[in-house]
Parts: structure tokens; C-alpha cells; sequence
């Protein structure tokens, strides 16, 4: 079965630090593009960051630029997330998807969403 896994979410306090992983389970990540995603309640998904494979090029929004990386281990056939520096802004659902083509476009594949709260 064709599928992403993510890592559980996590209840941080503001400032602190969170890693998301998102494992690839019957296909192999290195040429996909893996973009990260958030929701909020009510709300429509919002793109928060893509590792694109055709183009060699990691893109990030605005409101997380300098806080949130990107990381991709082929060996573990996982993409990783990290954020610093966390804001209560930043509590959502974030969900991890794979486009086939390496475009950040067109997502074949989404994660099952992990809840990332920040909050003292």
C-alpha cells in the first residue's frame, strides 16, 4: 500500500522546538516532491514549505521563513520538518504530501496529520 506516515504532534511551549517526520511506505521518496502543509480549524490547508526534487529547490511561507527547515534522509525514506522558535500561530494540523513529478504540485500522496500545539 501506497502511503505517507507521519510522526505524532506534540504539545510544545512557545520558543520551543518541534521535528515532523513523514516515512514514505511502498514507494521511494527521492524523486517525489514532499511539501508540508497546515490547517486550521475551519480553515482550508495552507502550504507551509516544499522540498522539490525536480528542481533542487526548497520553498518556504513567509511566516516561517528562518523558523522552519527541511530534511530528507533517502536511507529511512523519510522527509523531516523541523521548527523553531515556535508561536501559538503556528498550532495546526500539518499534514506532509508527495507529488510524483518533483513540482510541489499536484500532490499524489498525503500523511494522516499530526496536531502540533503551542501553548504555556
Amino acid at each position: 500500500q501506497l502511503q505517507l506516515v507521519q510522526s505524532e504532534g506534540a504539545l510544545v511551549q512557545p520558543g520551543g522546538s518541534l521535528t515532523l517526520s513523514c516515512a514514505a511506505s511502498g514507494f521511494t521518496l527521492d524523486n517525489y516532491a514532499i511539501g508540508w502543509f497546515r490547517q486550521y480549524p475551519g480553515k482550508e490547508r495552507e502550504p507551509v514549505s516544499c522540498d522539490s526534487s525536480a528542481e533542487n529547490k526548497t520553498y518556504f511561507a513567509d511566516s516561517v521563513k528562518g523558523r522552519f527547515t527541511m530534511s530528507r534522509d533517502n536511507a529511512k525514506n523519510t522527509q523531516y520538518l523541523h521548527m523553531t522558535s515556535l508561536k501559538a500561530e503556528d498550532t495546526a494540523v500539518y499534514y506532509c504530501a508527495a507529488d510524483q513529478y518533483g513540482y510541489c504540485s499536484g500532490y499524489d500522496y498525503w500523511g494522516q496529520g499530526a496536531q502540533v500545539s503551542v501553548s504555556s
